[in-house]
């Protein structure tokens, strides 16, 4: 039977939740991480160009909310290691952490490169081993893990195998989604992989798009059917995105696939009364041009005005018919038409994955005994604002205790 400290393990992927496993699993087993990529943690180190938004500090309770469906499956994961351990744990490798004004909670540094070289350093003084430029191809016919490597073909045979491949969003950071097929290939249930925290495709006209492109809209707030969120938005060439806008991705890409098409309102003036608009908009507007008007009646920005003119020509209507009701109901609920989805190569993060049917409490994969997976490779997905990175690090701690949960029980005497 198998020993632990004997046993090899394979981690394929050093994004967060791969390396969380290989810390976890480096405490029972020798652990070797393999990555496509000339270096660890690519995609982690990009989403610290933002600051590293690591986690967020709201309550348990409405934290776990943020995962919808997929909370019950991943309620377990996230209570053992919550946002407090992983500021904690932050903490430990010289990194202290605070919560901005957001409640989303950043390392001081507010880079991902310092925290992730005193992390390398901790898993290298732990023994675990980093392979790097192995792109996983799959088992051969004896199981052995293949590998595409600068000198050929490896194959490696490992007595446990976690799995922490990402999505398949920013392919070029190494996350390509290409286990999908590999899996379905073995009989594992994958939902199709979608982009999340993503922007959407509008038909602009060329003018608005000449004007604003990368004008942020400010203090906006943005419905959806019985959704709304408050934030900002940015003008694209081809569309709109932005913090308020991936907060509604989920809901607005179901509503494009489905229908093709969805219809997104735009407040303007969120914190102004529908009759305090029209107050302001019922006085005489004089020999000012409609622009000027608004921007000093109703103080909206130039690219509120723009993104209010561009509406009302889609619809057929005249700004400057409206009564001040209808006005005033109309800058704050601004019609945009959403006719697609950005690619998912550009998405922040992608929906769907190994379905969690699929997996033991342990994230093994029933089909394929000693085969973990960990991540953003699960079919689960969260708004901006920390969740994604928490579900990382959570799940990849999971599978960690599950590898070595697994090999105990296979260890111990019958």
């Amino acid at each position: 039977m198998p020993h632990l400290l004997t046993t090899q393990v394979a981690i394929i992927g050093a994004g967060p939740a791969g390396l969380m496993a290989a810390e976890v699993l480096a405490q029972g087993a020798r652990v070797t991480v393999y990555d496509a990529m000339p270096s660890v943690g690519r995609k982690f180190l990009m989403a610290g160009r933002g600051g590293l938004n690591l986690t967020h500090s709201e309550q348990l309770a409405a934290f776990l909310t943020r995962y919808h469906e997929a909370m019950p499956q991943l309620a377990a994961a996230i209570e053992a290691f919550p946002p407090d351990r992983l500021r904690e744990w932050s903490e430990a490798l010289g990194q202290p952490t605070f919560i901005g004004s957001s409640g989303r909670i950043f390392p001081k540094a507010l880079k991902a490169s310092p925290l992730l070289r005193a992390w390398l350093r901790r898993l290298d003084a732990m023994g675990v081993q980093f392979s790097l430029r192995h792109r996983w191809t799959g088992w051969d016919e004896n199981g052995q893990l293949l590998f595409q490597t600068a000198d050929g073909q490896r194959a490696v045979n490992a007595g446990v195998t976690v799995l922490a491949l990402g999505g398949a969003s920013w392919p070029r950071l190494g996350s390509d989604g290409g286990w999908a097929e590999m899996l379905g290939g073995k009989g594992v249930k994958i939902s199709p992989l979608k982009p999340a925290n993503c922007g959407f495709a509008v038909p602009w006209s060329e003018i608005f798009r000449d004007l604003f492109e990368g004008e942020p809209l400010k203090g906006v707030a943005l419905s959806f059917g019985a959704h709304s969120v408050r934030g900002e938005a940015m003008i694209t060439r081809n569309g709109i995105e932005g913090g308020a806008i991936y907060a509604l991705s989920a809901e607005l890409r179901d509503a494009i696939l489905g229908s093709g098409q969805a219809t997104l309102h735009i407040a303007l003036r969120p914190d102004l009364k529908t009759s305090d608009l029209v107050a302001r908009l019922s006085a005489p507007r004089g020999k000012q041009t409609l622009t000027n008007w608004l921007r000093k009646a109703v103080q909206l920005s130039p690219v509120g005005i723009g993104l209010l003119q561009e509406a009302a020509i889609a619809s057929g209507l005249s700004l400057a018919s409206l009564s001040p009701e209808n006005l005033a109901g109309r800058i704050n609920a601004v019609p945009i038409q959403l006719t697609g989805i950005s690619g998912i190569a550009r998405a922040i993060s992608t929906a769907g994955g190994i379905a969690f049917d699929e997996l033991d409490t342990g994230f093994m994969i029933r089909r394929l005994p000693g085969v973990f997976a960990a991540g953003e490779m699960l079919d689960w997905e969260a708004p901006t604002g920390g969740y994604l990175l928490q579900a990382c690090f959570a799940t990849g701690a999971a599978a960690g205790r599950g590898v070595l949960k697994w090999l105990e029980s296979r260890a111990a005497p019958s």
